[in-house]
């Protein structure tokens, strides 16, 4: 029997960045998962807080020099990779000199939210998609965990979803406490427009904020899980009423096999 195939889209991992709740289950979700007979695959952005020397990250050739244009500006996308060497398992960094060359993840030094953190979203979003594309690799499964990774869901039901990869992939989004106070000028609705997307399937992104960025996620994902146990309770309300199917929070102890139990269920 063909393993069941994983994609981990991750907006943090450990030990590239520092650990949290939502690294920490970036970096051991999937080797647990793999060691449960599936086949994974793991994207993250490259931050520029990322010492590249010391983690080993070396650029893949074969998969770097696409283009993706946002807000009618071409955007150099390039691969690169590491090995978590004790978990046999390989990361793939999206990466962008403009977007991610800068000394920090989220935030400015002065503790300012970058102002195309739309752009830097749509971006990891959509230059995620594109190399698995490039690998030729269909996942059965595809889980985003953080808010850097909550316009997959909806490229993939709208974007993809006639593309033979991804038309019968399913797409689980995990909600975490990542809360963000800012709000995305009205110009990230045009950015985030692209093939099979029309203004309807974002009418609800008004304003572009931590909440409803979050919920067009939902709307588009066939599970949601509760990453940790402090989740807005209304972004748990709206899950429990939206998401086909929806999996409570649990604990280090228990989450890597109610995972992969819950992948089971949604592929069934």
């Amino acid at each position: 029997m063909e393993k069941k195939k994983i994609l981990f889209i991750t907006q943090e991992i450990t030990p590239y960045l520092p650990e949290t709740e939502m690294s920490h289950i970036g970096r051991f979700l999937p080797q647990g998962i793999q060691e449960r007979n599936k086949e994974v695959r793991v994207f993250m952005p490259r931050f520029g807080i990322i010492n590249e020397r010391r983690n080993q990250l070396h650029e893949v050739i074969r998969l770097s020099g696409m283009n993706l244009i946002i807000d009618d500006t071409d955007h150099s996308l390039i691969i690169k990779v590491a090995s978590i060497q004790q978990a046999r398992m390989q990361v793939y960094f999206i990466d962008n000199e403009e977007y991610f060359k800068r000394k920090g993840t989220l935030k400015d030094k002065k503790g300012e939210y970058f102002e195309d953190n739309d752009e830097r979203m749509i971006f990891f979003g959509r230059g995620a998609i594109e190399t698995v594309k490039k690998l030729r690799w269909a996942p059965d499964i595809i889980h985003c965990h953080g808010w850097m990774s909550a316009l997959v869901p909806l490229y993939i039901k709208k974007s993809y979803k006639d593309d033979p990869l991804f038309a019968n992939a399913k797409v689980i989004y995990s909600l975490y406490n990542d809360d963000f106070s800012n709000v995305f000028n009205q110009e990230a609705h045009k950015k985030i427009l692209f093939d099979g997307v029309k203004d309807i399937d974002i009418k609800n992104l008004y304003p572009a904020n931590f909440e409803n960025i979050s919920k067009l996620a939902i709307d588009n994902s066939d599970g949601v899980i509760l990453g940790n146990n402090q989740v807005s309770p209304t972004l748990i309300a709206y899950a429990q009423e939206k998401a086909p199917h929806f999996l409570k929070y649990k604990t280090e102890d228990e989450y890597i096999d109610s995972y992969s139990t819950f992948y089971d269920k949604i592929l069934t």
